[in-house]
């Protein structure tokens, strides 16, 4: 169950019977390996990134980044990694997708598998970031 006991207490409260609840574990679980291997696709390309990251020595609002890549694993409903930028790196505490090709976002709108591939992504950046911060492949889609 990838529900804490609150949340359980409260879907149950809802009307959910333990197997609703378990599917509904499940199928969030489902989500999350999705949005990973979009992330994962999104970072397997050559550069450049482009993200709005803040950086102690530039003052520009979008930052280039000549080459990323993303190590990420999940377990329920958590997705974390690593995230390499130019020699450079970083935890990864969460992601998703906030723009697709299709028009769509990380949100499972019922269309199944026709992923229009990740435009805009955001990551939760750990230990010397502590941000969340988007990415894309395109400076003008930040």
């Amino acid at each position: 169950m990838h529900f804490d006991p609150r949340v359980q207490r409260a879907l149950s409260e809802a009307g959910l019977d333990a197997d609703a609840v378990a599917d509904a574990s499940d199928r969030v679980a489902e989500l999350v390996a999705r949005d990973a291997d979009r992330l994962r696709s999104f970072f397997d390309a050559d550069g450049p990134y482009y993200s709005d990251m803040e950086m102690a020595h530039s003052t520009a609002e979008v930052q280039e980044h000549a080459t990323a890549d993303v190590d990420l694993f999940t377990h329920g409903s958590d997705l974390r990694g690593y995230l390499s930028l130019d020699g450079w790196g970083v935890p990864v505490e969460g992601g998703r997708i906030l723009r697709a090709a299709d028009g769509g976002g990380g949100e499972d709108d019922g269309a199944s598998g026709s992923d229009g591939g990740p435009i805009v992504v955001e990551l939760t950046l750990g230990d010397t970031v502590n941000d969340r911060v988007r990415f894309a492949r395109d400076r003008g889609a930040l």
